[in-house]
């Protein structure tokens, strides 16, 4: 599964300007009064403005699975890394073979590049914006992820990843090339004590050669 395109909410389009085109080096595809549209690898982000919006997004980005310790060296004049309690920066997602760094962008939003070995793209270049692959995953915070997982199974014949423990709290559809993160509301986004809240998002998928629009 991959996701082509996330559309959400920013209550300052130029901050989201200045992090993601002046400081991540992404590709401004559309803009204008209310919006902004950047290419981030093989997927499209767009922010829509609305200036009394008080809450945060999470999403990730697929990097090379190889370049990690890169993209840290990278981020380290961009953005703090969070902390995490072993003092380390590096997530070790065992179950989904994968590593990962999070921080924040400029408008609070709760960012991750993640390294998925599982997926054969490995880069010997220099990691740089071009680096980054594609938005791979984007939460969703309702109040039974299973009971939304299944009707996204039914519905849309996708299916639930099949490295993950789905619970009634913590359930993801996809794979390691895209993934819906489905969580309830004031559950804790990981490695953060933010509760996570339900935001409006527009996600078009690409699964088995389908193209589906959700809106939540």
């Amino acid at each position: 599964m991959k996701i082509d395109q996330i559309q959400i909410k920013t209550n300052d389009i130029q901050k989201t300007k200045g992090f993601y085109q002046n400081l991540f080096g992404l590709f401004i595809l559309e803009e204008d009064q209310n919006s902004i549209t950047f290419q981030a690898g093989t997927s499209i982000l767009k922010f829509v403005e609305d200036r009394d919006f008080n809450s945060i997004y999470h999403f990730a980005f697929n990097i090379p699975e190889n370049q990690l310790e890169e993209a840290i060296e990278w981020c380290k004049n961009k953005v703090d890394l969070i902390v995490l309690e072993d003092k380390s920066v590096v997530t070790h997602f065992e179950n989904w073979n994968a590593h990962s760094i999070y921080f924040y962008d400029h408008n609070g939003n709760l960012l991750e590049f993640i390294a998925r070995h599982d997926l054969n793209n490995d880069y010997a270049g220099e990691f740089n914006a071009a680096s980054i692959l594609n938005i791979s995953e984007i939460g969703i915070v309702t109040e039974s992820p299973l009971e939304l997982g299944n009707q996204l199974v039914e519905e849309h014949g996708l299916h639930f990843f099949s490295q993950n423990d789905n619970t009634e709290k913590f359930s993801a559809i996809g794979d390691h090339e895209g993934l819906l993160i489905l969580v309830q509301p004031n559950r804790n986004w990981y490695p953060t004590q933010t509760p996570s809240e339900s935001n409006p998002v527009g996600i078009s998928l690409e699964n088995n050669e389908s193209i589906i629009n959700l809106i939540f």
